[in-house]
């Protein structure tokens, strides 16, 4: 289902934007000609498995994100004159702020009380997924900076279109958050912590960049995290069976309804992408007694391992440490993956050689009044996120002479 709303600086340059009721609207091919969406490019292309066909398919086709949840599909598609997609926006119409790790329901309480409806909004983000990458999609072989300028001029001109309150640019990159502003957009930053590969040759030459007790530390720890007789198996490709993913679902499930009173994602999605992106992702499972009793899952990127959901249906001292953190670190030397981002939040990262990282979104409020009054609480925020992410430079766990590493 496609409907058709003028796109503001779209029209201007004979442009149209669309509005497309679900992946069903794009056929694989033109999705696929979008920048950072496929493995299928040259080396360095900066491939991001969340933003692929088969994993924005997988959540509309399982269930996770469909009208019913709060998610209903409302991708931009940026087309010229003869219906030939240029560009895209992956957006959802949303019923509440879950699921989406940028928090706004203040926003929402206090608009609310004042006369207003907050709700509908527009979220343009990965569901369920605080992973930065690209939103502003573009063509290969256009010009990306017009195309990205085209693209977050309709999305405004969408909003107002719709009658909704607000569009919410969530884990935005660089490029895209350049568009986003120059267009009047608010930014809001946020604080995660990455682990930078620096060349190492394996783990052990990664801890010797930390200070020595540091390093001591983190060696104690993987030992007791596997002391009970715990073994460590990665799954990825033709391993992710069915019998695995009952296991990990088991796990997800336990921990995210302990966490957030139920979960986001349904057993049928990791069937789905198990099957059409396999090779994209890594579960990293823990043994014990003959049966796995905890797993992560990760996704393989171009150059970064991103980790997502975790889960137990035991508890062990570490061991959540070694399944999320010291082993992406071991999997990203091993592929010689340059990031791994670990996920929302967690300042226990810092201790593990993860170092804080800014993230940002871009956010357009239709209301004045209500624009201003972000605008004023998102100034005093990014101060405050300045500050912490100073303090935490200040502490992560190198040793003195590496703390000035310059990271890309």
């Amino acid at each position: 289902m496609q409907r058709s709303t003028d796109g503001g600086d779209a029209s201007a340059t004979g442009h149209t934007i669309r509005i497309a009721g679900s992946m069903g609207d794009f056929s694989r091919t033109e999705w696929e000609n979008l920048a950072g969406t496929t493995r299928d490019r040259a080396e360095g292309s900066g491939y991001n498995p969340f933003l692929s066909f088969d994993f924005l398919r997988s959540l509309e086709e399982s269930g996770c994100a469909v009208a019913r949840t709060g998610w209903q599909a409302s991708h931009l598609r940026l087309e010229d004159g003869k219906g030939a997609l240029l560009g895209a926006v992956p957006a959802y119409l949303k019923s509440h702020s879950q699921g989406e790790y940028v928090f706004d329901q203040g926003w929402a309480d206090a608009f609310e009380r004042a006369g207003g409806d907050y709700y509908p909004k527009l979220q343009v983000s990965v569901p369920f997924t605080p992973a930065t990458g690209p939103r502003l999609l573009v063509r290969q072989g256009l010009d990306e900076d017009s195309t990205r300028k085209t693209l977050a001029g309709g999305l405004r001109a969408v909003t107002d279109r719709l009658g909704v309150s607000s569009a919410h640019v969530t884990f935005a990159n660089d490029e895209d958050m350049k568009a986003l502003t120059d267009a009047g957009y608010l930014r809001r930053t946020d604080q995660q912590f990455h682990f930078f590969n620096d060349n190492y040759l394996n783990y052990d030459d990664f801890l010797a960049s930390l200070a020595s007790r540091k390093r001591k530390a983190l060696k104690k720890e993987r030992r007791e995290a596997v002391a009970a007789g715990i073994t460590i198996d990665r799954l990825t490709g033709s391993d992710l069976t069915e019998r695995a993913w009952d296991d990990f679902f088991g796990f997800y499930t336990d921990t995210g309804g302990r966490k957030w009173g139920r979960p986001y994602l349904n057993r049928r999605f990791f069937s789905l992408i198990g099957e059409r992106m396999g090779k994209d992702i890594l579960l990293v499972m823990a043994k014990r007694a003959g049966r796995y009793v905890a797993g992560a899952i990760n996704f393989i990127g171009s150059d970064t391992l991103y980790g997502r959901n975790w889960g137990c249906i035991e508890d062990h001292p570490f061991l959540h440490f070694e399944v999320c953190y010291h082993q992406a670190i071991d999997f990203a030397i091993e592929r010689k993956l340059r990031v791994v981002e670990a996920g929302a939040q967690g300042e226990h990262k810092l201790a593990r050689g993860y170092r804080p990282v800014t993230t940002q979104s871009a956010h357009y409020i239709a209301h004045p009044g209500l624009r201003n009054a972000v605008d004023d609480y998102l100034r005093r925020e990014r101060q405050e996120v300045a500050r912490t992410s100073e303090y935490f430079e200040h502490h992560t766990p190198f040793r003195k002479e590496n703390q000035e590493l310059e990271r890309e």
